[in-house]
């Protein structure tokens, strides 16, 4: 798709979100036959768009796989949409709470209510999922929906824009487009709810813009995700599922292994593994046809500066193979990074790309206290056989999400919560808990008319003293 959409004004904007705001109060009650055909309607909207959003997609990064495309921004969406809408009736169902003794005979309950209008920033490195999968949830919710893609991915969020308009009425979900001023203006509207996807200095200016508003926030950012094997790990296995991990999206994932702590006996072998398993997944390196480009020549050229400064102090880097790259196509080959200095920029930033240091640990104390001393990481990846090996790295690390033995698939787990703790995130969604996060759950108490709340009301007579000395030995 060539067309790109003009960007949105703050009048516009303002406009948008007041019609929104407008609907949502003339209807708040928004009953399961309206949510499912909403989410019914977003289903068909992906689905009809779905070749251009993959050929938009592919233009934005100069190349991204169709098959990559595919999986991880239209299955994986279909499958939050799919499953908001099986689940939906039970999710919407009022809650029974037990009443604590000394209220007793009133009832408890939590009533899941519509937030009202939310506010969704998307990044660009799953240009589709990480925009349908929040609106999914938030329409599930009940929820008015206001939608701002990544300027970096235009043409993505020009097809974006048209295929959802073919569906709803901008009072229920639209889309507004533009660079960062256009995303700060965004951020300034007072949602009932703000959802941003993005990196950590970004997401504390969402967070300080919404704060004026009172604007409650799901933040989903990064960090340096670690990977670790213990010495019961199979190392063949590992080194797959890690180079999957990395090599997906070129890297470009929020939850790809960032650096992996590896036993120093075993450091030569992993290493050695690693190449072969990034080579039996991309033949001819970066110029296969499975791995996709960075997503603009700035991007590229940052991750060429960390590994000049990795190479220049003397760690040892393996490259793939780089040759026959188109040159339209922004691409950057994977490369291991053998014990890189720990003050090196590649060991402090988020990489963001299919770069992979290898360190080495010489005690499981050591290397629990090399994660721990950093910021919490959004995943944290462990690889072994014995369960006296992983479980301290489950019990004794913090981190949005954990896998054992595999890596970035506890994404696409939907039944359980995502999302980051500290500087890699706060607030969680997908399946139940993105109904959960786009809902209000008000508490209720229903009192009967025979109570023991004349207790409580004054003059406080003797009898009524008694009565408190017994409540106090029963709560």
């Amino acid at each position: 798709m060539d067309q790109i959409l003009q960007p949105a004004t703050r009048p516009l904007m303002e406009a948008l979100f007041a019609r929104q705001q407008e609907a949502a109060r003339a209807d708040p009650v928004v009953s399961y036959a309206q949510r499912r055909d909403r989410l019914t309607r977003l289903e068909t909207a992906l689905t009809e768009a779905a070749p251009a959003l993959i050929e938009a997609m592919s233009a934005d990064f100069s190349y991204r796989p169709a098959a990559e495309s595919e999986l991880f921004d239209i299955t994986m969406s279909l499958r939050e949409i799919r499953h908001a809408k099986r689940s939906l009736s039970r999710w919407m169902r009022t809650r029974r709470v037990r009443a604590p003794l000394y209220l007793m005979p009133a009832r408890g309950r939590l009533m899941p209510q519509p937030r009202g209008v939310v506010g969704i920033v998307a990044p660009w490195n799953f240009p589709v999922y990480l925009a349908v999968a929040p609106v999914a949830a938030a329409l599930a919710a009940g929820n008015r929906a206001m939608l701002k893609p990544s300027e970096l991915t235009p043409r993505t969020a020009a097809a974006l824009e048209e295929a959802l308009a073919q569906e709803f009425a901008p009072e229920e979900l639209c889309v507004v487009q533009g660079g960062p001023e256009a995303a700060a203006a965004f951020t300034t509207l007072p949602f009932d709810h703000l959802l941003y996807t993005g990196s950590t200095p970004v997401g504390r200016k969402v967070a300080e813009a919404a704060a004026r508003n009172l604007t409650p926030v799901t933040l989903e950012l990064g960090g340096k995700s670690p990977a670790v094997i213990t010495p019961s790990a199979d190392l063949d296995r590992a080194a797959r599922r890690i180079a999957w991990g990395k090599g997906a999206n070129a890297g470009q994932v929020c939850v790809a292994p960032d650096y992996v702590l590896v036993p120093r006996p075993m450091m030569e072998d992993l290493t050695a593994k690693l190449e072969a398993a990034f080579l039996a997944l991309y033949p001819e390196g970066a110029a296969s046809p499975d791995f996709a480009a960075i997503i603009t020549p700035r991007h590229r050229d940052r991750l060429r500066s960390l590994l000049h400064e990795a190479e220049t102090s003397g760690a040892q880097v393996i490259r793939l193979p780089s040759d026959s790259i188109p040159a339209k196509q922004h691409k950057f080959p994977p490369a291991i990074v053998v014990d890189p200095h720990p003050g090196l920029r590649i060991m402090q930033e988020e990489i963001f790309g299919p770069l992979l240091p290898v360190v080495p640990y010489d005690t499981a104390e050591e290397a629990m206290a090399f994660v721990t001393a950093r910021d919490h990481p959004l995943a944290l990846y462990v690889f072994g056989r014995r369960q006296e090996e992983i479980a301290p790295w489950l019990s004794g690390t913090r981190s949005g999400g954990v896998t054992v033995n595999d890596t970035v698939l506890h994404v696409a787990f939907d039944t359980l919560p995502f999302g980051g703790i500290g500087p890699s995130g706060q607030g969680a969604y997908h399946g139940e808990a993105g109904f959960e996060t786009f809902s209000h759950m008000k508490p209720v108490m229903i009192q009967p008319r025979l109570n023991a709340g004349r207790l409580m009301e004054p003059p406080v007579t003797p009898r009524k003293r008694q009565m408190m000395k017994l409540l106090r030995r029963i709560i």
